[in-house]
């Protein structure tokens, strides 16, 4: 069910897939984040790293009790501090849904899935 907007000049319908797109594309600015990761790990304990076109892969949308939640699954590149990346990620996905959109989102959940060298 895709979240409505009401504008002076109508409605606006936003789905999760839009939402988690822009999310991914947000948090892939931010400096110190190698890429989004899978829901899940594999089975060594390896997070996948997903390409541009898998965004939404790694976002997580949930709304409940008029909340809307967004989970991330990120890795991070080493040498970076692990809490300074995650709320810049934080922020910046905040700042995007917020203002350039127009969202009101409550929680930006990080989960950090890995840790790689970033190239």
């Amino acid at each position: 069910m895709p979240i409505e907007l009401t504008t002076e000049y109508g409605k606006v319908y936003i789905t999760n897939e839009v939402i988690s797109t822009l999310a991914g594309s947000a948090a892939l600015d931010c400096y110190g984040l190698v890429g989004m990761a899978t829901r899940k790990q594999l089975k060594d304990g390896i997070a996948e790293l997903l390409g541009r076109d898998n965004l939404s892969r790694g976002v997580e949308v949930r709304r409940e009790n008029g909340r809307l939640e967004i989970d991330l699954y990120i890795i991070v590149s080493y040498g970076t501090k692990i809490s300074v990346v995650a709320g810049n990620v934080q922020t910046k996905v905040k700042y995007i849904l917020n203002d350039v959109v127009g969202l009101q989102v409550d929680d930006v959940n990080i989960f950090v899935q890995g840790v790689r060298v970033a190239k």
